[in-house]
């Protein structure tokens, strides 16, 4: 009784999946080196399992060898298959972009003052004229730019005279706050010092000495002590111990 024939589908159990999987895969990768051995071929195969691992057999020494021959047979057909007006038309792009690069240049050396040589007059005159519109527009862009730091500058000398004037003010108050208090403090102190001066002449009074140094006895002084001596005991209403 012959085996039946298998059909292709998704196996859904796991186990199973793995188990086929591990058997085809070793009767693929032994056809491939069958293949090669028995046909002297070149065979390259590359396996990579359901996670992501890789199995790969390859009959050269160098499977990047055998990837590149594959790229060279398969791309550089597709490369001559090309339709000659799809290469016609890139050609004719490509020639456009190289004498528009070329004139750019020839432009950016003749705006620096360079191979002027082979210009016309006309051409020269050309250039003449777009140096000098450039020339323009390089001094309305620095006036503008001189001009906006003028105002900046201005602004600034405004705020600052601004501040100036109120410090000046301020200073003003101060100094007619200080005139005010200056002669009351002035008054006090005169009051304070005659309180003084006052209190000071009660306490000590000027003794009148004669200058005249006499020696023995001197009516006059004698008169004037006892002149002396009675006010005291007018005033104090009593007499020394030693006039008894």
């Amino acid at each position: 009784m012959g085996r039946g024939r298998v059909e292709l589908k998704r196996i859904e159990n796991k186990i199973n999946r793995q188990v086929t999987f591990a058997k085809r895969r070793n009767g693929l990768l032994k056809k491939a080196y069958e293949l090669s051995v028995l046909c002297d071929a070149e065979v390259a195969l590359i396996i990579f399992s359901s996670r992501g691992k890789l199995y790969e057999f390859c009959s050269s020494p160098s499977m990047l060898k055998t990837l590149e021959r594959y790229q060279k047979c398969s791309y550089g057909t597709v490369e001559v298959n090309k339709p000659a007006k799809e290469l016609e038309s890139s050609y004719r792009e490509y020639l456009k972009l190289k004498a528009r690069y070329e004139t750019l240049q020839r432009t950016q050396r003749n705006l620096l003052g360079e191979d002027l040589g082979p210009l016309n007059t006309k051409e020269l005159e050309q250039l003449e004229r777009q140096l000098e519109t450039s020339l323009k527009q390089v001094r309305s862009t620095k006036t503008q730019y001189m001009l906006d730091q003028l105002s900046d500058l201005q602004n600034k000398e405004h705020m600052l005279l601004d501040a100036n004037r109120a410090l000046t003010i301020k200073l003003e108050e101060v100094s007619a706050r200080d005139q005010l208090r200056a002669p009351w403090d002035a008054a006090d102190q005169n009051v304070s010092y005659n309180n003084q001066q006052v209190q000071s002449q009660g306490l000590f009074q000027p003794l009148e000495l004669n200058p005249t140094l006499q020696i023995g006895y001197n009516p006059v002084g004698s008169d004037q002590m006892a002149a002396t001596t009675s006010h005291a005991q007018q005033v104090n209403g009593f007499i020394p111990g030693w006039m008894l």
